[in-house]
């Protein structure tokens, strides 16, 4: 991880209500009593980081999500307002899922992931190779890397080749005037176009680009995550009205922005 690892201190023991703590926590802000509360949240930590873990491979530690999640959980506890009304639960929990999911984007776990596998599947075949003199079977490739059947289909499925055609090529023949191409015989209504995925990416970044953090967590999270000003004012600690005025303001800058890059592709193409 980029950044130092968060330690929790256990707390004495306080058997007060919770409330009763944060209103002296708020009053005065002890390093006892941000310990105190971050004990008694930090179940909500693991739930969330054992929750997105299971969205990922087994390479990738659970306890380092959680380490993610702790920042994201004290970020919550300094900035928690008791006079909303708003449960700390519910202002929490996307501040937790934040954070964690923008450690796993610093982190760029995927391509490491990918030539890790590809390197030990590799290496571990020249070596059956070149003391047997001929390729291993799977099952004795799964037993080379000392692992089992399913976890090494699923290494072989992760790490494995991938092969380049041509998606205009041709796959057979017809009576018709009309061949049957590749792009025919594989394509999936139900997948995702990698395509407009790419490009969703790209707009994403486009649109976001010369915005300041709070205005960028608008944008992705009411049009990317689907969440809704109320929601969004919580996450950021912002009021309903405050978040759909920057919104708007936002989508002002945007159209101006758009309007700009056609004016100066239209002299480029008169050019």
């Amino acid at each position: 991880m980029a950044r130092a690892r968060a330690i929790v201190v256990p707390a004495p023991p306080d058997d007060r209500p919770i409330l009763d703590i944060w209103i002296e926590y708020k009053s005065c802000a002890t390093e006892k009593l941000r310990n105190r509360l971050l004990e008694n949240f930090l179940p909500l930590v693991k739930y969330n980081a054992e929750r997105i873990h299971t969205k990922l491979p087994d390479e990738v530690d659970v306890e380092d999500l959680m380490q993610a999640g702790i920042f994201g959980l004290m970020d919550a506890i300094d900035s928690y307002d008791l006079e909303r009304g708003v449960k700390f639960e519910t202002y929490c929990a996307p501040r937790i899922r934040g954070a964690i999911l923008d450690e796993l984007r610093s982190m760029d776990w995927v391509p490491r992931l990918v030539r890790s596998r590809s390197s030990t599947v590799d290496q571990a075949r020249k070596s059956f190779q070149m003391e047997f003199g001929r390729k291993p079977t799977d099952q004795e490739l799964a037993e080379k890397i000392g692992v089992d059947k399913d976890e090494y289909a699923k290494i072989r499925k992760d790490a494995g080749a991938v092969g380049v055609v041509s998606l205009s090529r041709k796959w057979f023949e017809t009576d018709s005037n009309k061949d049957v191409r590749e792009i025919d015989v594989i394509r999936d209504p139900r997948q995702v176009n990698p395509l407009t995925a790419v490009q969703r990416r790209d707009l994403k970044d486009l649109i976001t680009k010369g915005l300041s953090r709070a205005e960028r967590l608008i944008v992705i999270l009411y049009y990317y995550e689907q969440m809704t000003m109320k929601e969004i004012g919580v996450t950021l600690d912002l009021s309903e009205s405050r978040v759909s005025q920057m919104h708007s303001s936002i989508l002002a800058r945007l159209k101006a922005q758009l309007q700009h890059r056609g004016t100066d592709l239209e002299e480029e193409n008169q050019a």
